[in-house]
């Protein structure tokens, strides 16, 4: 099994109202480094930082509601998977890059400079992006169509991969004696034209220690499915439900398999929020507690930015309405969201709060020995690989989830007890790509 530790305040937006919520409501340095390295004394595979470029302001066409009622503060991942190198030393460091509004270049250095500093733990979250404000931030009107921004991210991808290859993993001679510092012949330019990009190269910065960090993509539809079988090496997927994830784990691995890939090389994981108290009783209070803080207004405005619909259009008491078509945002996990509470018979102010427990990610609830034989269950049920963990809020002291449910899932030997090597790629079993020229062309 692989669990990856979702590194933010907190995601159920209820959490940062919770009395053990150690959440500062801005970037929290000494807490960050706190829970990574309590994060690698657990053995997990990955500390991962998600990202938005913008406040959500689709709700009510302003962020007043987003501002009033949830957290939106959150750190620029590459920066701070860079502090993270510096105080870890074995756990991975995934960070979220958009294709659609960065610069492939610029991402393909960063990145390489943080599997350099890491010693080889570097992995990359490539995303498209979703709402309308991202992209308003970035020069556009409106955002990218859901086609053109699928397109755009796997040629992103194509073109950081040819960056990293601009370099042979020994083309720094360094011959003191001759004068010779680098071998010519082992630098490549990218001479990259498509189109989206146009990129000449080389990369100024030695090919990573990985070959390539590793590639993370999130998302359940189904052009995210073909780029996702075609080059993810970590899916990071919304399932709730065991049987729509073991579906899900048998299409994408099917799917990798009909691309001419190794199943193995693509680890599922879905993500979980698990709610865990020291027995049951304890948990299911801190469940109803956790439940009973949310304000509709803060599921409402996450969701009408995910959607890139306006939710605030409807009366808060009024049954939801069928609006899968209306969807421009996220359209794989709200499609289903939105199918369910009208199946329901939901009103949207109860959608609201129902999508902010957990955001549709499955939600384990249970003393630690209840919450591990869950996790057991869709691990042997061949539903995941593992799983992305993301805490309902960050605790200042150590959390029931790391201190007891992980070393039961070691007593049950469905987890590691130690790092089996160096790197990101050693730890999640991903073969490390060759190098050199012949990948691209040269001018």
């Amino acid at each position: 099994m692989h669990l990856a530790l979702y590194l933010e305040a907190g995601i159920h937006q209820g959490g940062w109202r919770h009395p053990d919520s150690a959440t500062s409501g801005g970037v929290d340095w000494p807490l960050y480094k706190k829970i990574a390295k309590r994060a690698e004394a657990a053995c997990l595979d990955m500390l991962f930082v998600a990202d938005k470029l913008s406040i959500d302001d689709n709700y009510g066409g302003h962020f007043a509601d987003t501002v009033k009622y949830r957290a939106v503060a959150r750190p620029e991942p590459l920066t701070l998977l860079a502090a993270l190198a510096a105080v870890t030393d074995r756990i991975g460091l995934g960070g979220t890059v958009s294709s659609s509004y960065s610069a492939p270049f610029t991402a393909a250095r960063m990145l390489a400079n943080i599997d350099h500093l890491s010693g080889g733990r570097a992995a990359w979250n490539v995303v498209t992006s979703v709402s309308d404000g991202e992209a308003r931030n970035h020069g556009r009107a409106t955002h990218y169509a859901h086609g053109e921004r699928y397109q755009r991210a796997e040629e992103f991808i194509d073109v950081v991969r040819k960056l990293w290859d601009s370099h042979g993993d020994d083309a720094l001679v360094r011959d003191v004696a001759s004068g010779v510092h680098g071998d010519p012949s082992r630098l490549q330019y990218v001479d990259h034209r498509g189109a989206h990009f146009d990129v000449r190269g080389p990369l100024n910065i030695a090919r990573p220690p990985q070959g390539h960090p590793v590639l993370i993509q999130a998302g359940v539809s189904e052009t995210f499915i073909d780029l996702a079988a075609r080059h993810a090496e970590v899916v990071f997927v919304v399932q709730a439900t065991l049987p729509r994830a073991r579906d899900f784990y048998r299409l994408i691995k099917e799917r990798a398999k009909a691309f001419g890939r190794d199943p193995a090389s693509i680890k599922v994981l879905p993500g979980i929020v698990p709610i865990v108290g020291v027995d049951g009783r304890e948990a299911r209070e801190k469940d109803a507690l956790l439940k009973s803080l949310i304000r509709p207004e803060a599921g409402l405005s996450f969701m009408s930015a995910s959607m890139n619909h306006d939710l605030s259009q409807y009366p808060l008491n009024a049954p939801l309405p069928d609006i899968t078509e209306r969807i421009t945002g996220s359209k794989g996990r709200f499609q289903y969201v939105i199918q369910e509470a009208v199946a329901r018979g939901m009103t949207v102010a109860e959608v609201g709060k129902w999508y902010a427990e957990s955001l549709s990610f499955f939600s384990p609830v249970g003393s630690p020995q209840e919450v591990a034989e869950q996790l057991i269950d869709w691990y042997q049920a061949e539903a995941c690989d593992g799983f992305v963990v993301l805490p309902a809020y960050l605790e200042e002291g150590d959390d029931l989830f790391l201190g007891q449910v992980v070393p039961l899932l070691q007593q049950a030997g469905v987890f590691r007890q130690s790092y089996p090597g160096r790197t990101l790629r050693d730890t999640l079993g991903l073969t490390t790509p060759g190098s050199g020229p012949g990948k691209v062309a040269r001018r």
